[in-house]
């Protein structure tokens, strides 16, 4: 965290909630607490747009929405974006829904409304840094596999050259 109290980290969050007083209250809060770039979305289908190509780091979504529930939208996001961090947010505290939401789509965390801002914060903030972490672990994953290629040619070259 920097002196200002800000997050230094950057990153994007994307909020998914369809009250708009609900996205605007957590938009605002992050906004003036964190040096992340916040895109809110009242529709889930316009949020997956912006999902597919802004590749956010984390992705905050209500449970209960019209059209299409949180766990459907997360579990579209696993499928474009399997690194990035999938939070759900509920008003209703059913933990059949966060056990199922968790098995189905990877969920990160599960979130109660009302929600505490600090804690809130604090588990976007990990959850940003989680998807760094996989983001360079997958990059880590296609180097180490393209030198293993390298090395099996040039094992290759050295048996034809030497039998």
């Amino acid at each position: 965290m920097s002196l200002d109290g800000r997050d230094g980290m950057d990153g994007t969050v994307v909020l998914v909630d369809d009250e708009e007083m609900v996205l605007d209250a957590i938009e605002g809060f992050l906004e003036l607490e964190t040096s992340y770039r916040v895109l809110g979305f009242t529709s889930p289908d316009r949020a997956l747009d912006a999902i597919g190509e802004e590749r956010p780091e984390a992705i905050l979504a209500d449970f209960l929405m019209p059209g299409m529930d949180g766990i459907q939208l997360l579990e579209r996001v696993r499928a474009v974006d399997p690194t990035a961090t999938r939070i759900l947010l509920t008003g209703y505290a059913d933990r059949d829904n966060a056990i199922r939401a968790i098995n189905r789509v990877g969920l990160y965390h599960y979130m109660e409304k009302p929600w505490d801002n600090e804690h809130l914060k604090l588990v976007i903030r990990n959850g940003v840094e989680r998807s760094w972490l996989f983001r360079q672990l997958d990059e880590r994953l296609e180097e180490l596999e393209s030198a293993n290629e390298e090395l099996h040619e040039i094992r290759r070259r050295l048996v034809r050259t030497f039998l």
